[in-house]
């Protein structure tokens, strides 16, 4: 019987039920806990971000931004459209307007030579989303950023131990957010982190995360009593998720590693492929140091792309493409706006397909994965 191999396995270090179990015995088990201190801890000696705090989801995180950077029906925030729902969602949930900005050929980042055409008066955020972990070009957004007083949010999902020029993803903009979610590289089932990294915005992440309350500075002895101070929500993980997690970030390096190393070797397979202009590797500019959260390719705009996905699956390969465009789907018009024809967009997200990457993937099976590609394009 052929084995299949799926487009992702969890990686589980060995450590994530002993620190689950860990966390029962010592009768902890809502948030904030010990394992979310050594969690936060790592997070921020890491990426050098002023406060990290755990949410239950990437998408909890961006909603917070949303929420700290006071988002008011009509104002708008500039982003790619070729990003998960959740980097808009949580801006439309405050009543804001994505405003979608084309991408780049190379790495299909956010297009940051397009961005000051998309500002209005009405504009206050960019979102860098920093697709497959490879970093967009953060010093030509920051200054933007600063030109026009705008507040500049990572999109961090895939970016956990990527960096840009030597800076972690996440810890460069004023605020974060991190996924841990099954299929990224580091993992806690569901679970996300908001990267603090304006001091001034600290104190109010706290209270917005604990539904509105200062309970942490009660907690800490700053104040006698806690009370609700604004609007907020529950957005904590529970203390078994933050100890799963926990046993992640111990191996977070050699998750990365070994992730790097799967990565490498489908770059080097796939160049005969490329140079016969059957396709188009990643391309990862020298000033960024990628974490191989994915590694896709791109067709050649003459090869039917569910075809080559239907082939691989027929061989027991499970491929997928990536996202349908925030602007062509029916919330993404309702709710947001394209700035100019989003062309490079539109036909890279027509040809773009994701290998199978898993810490755990043989060399026999990345093998078989690229004769099987190869002959599904030639």
């Amino acid at each position: 019987m052929t084995q299949k191999i799926p487009f992702n396995r969890p990686y589980m270090t060995g450590k994530e039920l002993h620190y689950i179990t860990e966390a029962k015995i010592g009768n902890m088990l809502a948030g904030d806990g010990p394992f979310t201190k050594r969690c936060h801890g790592w997070l921020e000696n890491k990426t050098g971000c002023n406060k990290a705090l755990l949410t239950h989801s990437c998408t909890a995180a961006l909603e917070m931004v949303a929420l700290l950077l006071d988002i008011e029906p009509g104002d708008e925030i500039i982003m790619p459209s070729y990003t998960f729902v959740s980097t808009a969602n949580a801006f439309v949930l405050r009543g804001g307007i994505p405003v979608f900005v084309d991408i780049r050929e190379d790495t299909l980042n956010l297009d940051e030579s397009l961005i000051e055409s998309a500002i209005t008066p009405r504009t206050r955020a960019i979102v860098a989303v920093h697709y497959a972990g490879v970093a967009c070009k953060m010093d030509s957004i920051m200054n933007i950023a600063r030109r026009h007083d705008l507040k500049v949010v990572e999109d961090a999902a895939q970016g956990v131990m990527a960096n840009y020029k030597g800076r972690a993803l996440g810890s460069i903009g004023d605020l974060g957010t991190y996924s841990f979610h099954e299929t990224k590289n580091v993992i806690s089932g569901e679970g996300g982190a908001l990267l603090v990294n304006d001091p001034a915005l600290a104190l109010r992440a706290e209270i917005i995360r604990e539904k509105g309350t200062d309970r942490s500075r009660f907690f800490r002895g700053e104040v006698d009593k806690y009370t609700w101070q604004e609007a907020g929500s529950s957005f904590l993980p529970g203390e078994l998720t933050a100890a799963f997690l926990w046993a992640q970030l111990e191996e977070a390096e050699r998750i990365t590693s070994d992730r790097l190393t799967i990565w490498q070797r489908y770059h080097e397979l796939i160049e005969p492929l490329e140079a016969k202009g059957l396709l188009r590797r990643p391309i990862i500019p020298d000033t960024c140091q990628h974490n191989a959260h994915m590694y896709y390719i791109l067709l050649a705009p003459e090869i039917d792309r569910q075809k080559v996905l239907d082939e691989l699956k027929g061989n027991d390969v499970f491929s997928v493409f990536h996202y349908v465009p925030l602007h062509s789907s029916p919330a993404g018009k309702r709710y947001g706006r394209a700035q100019g024809d989003l062309e490079v967009t539109n036909r890279q997200s027509e040809r773009l397909v994701r290998l199978p990457l898993w810490v755990g993937l043989t060399e026999a099976q990345q093998e078989k994965i690229i004769n099987v590609l190869s002959d599904a394009v030639s």
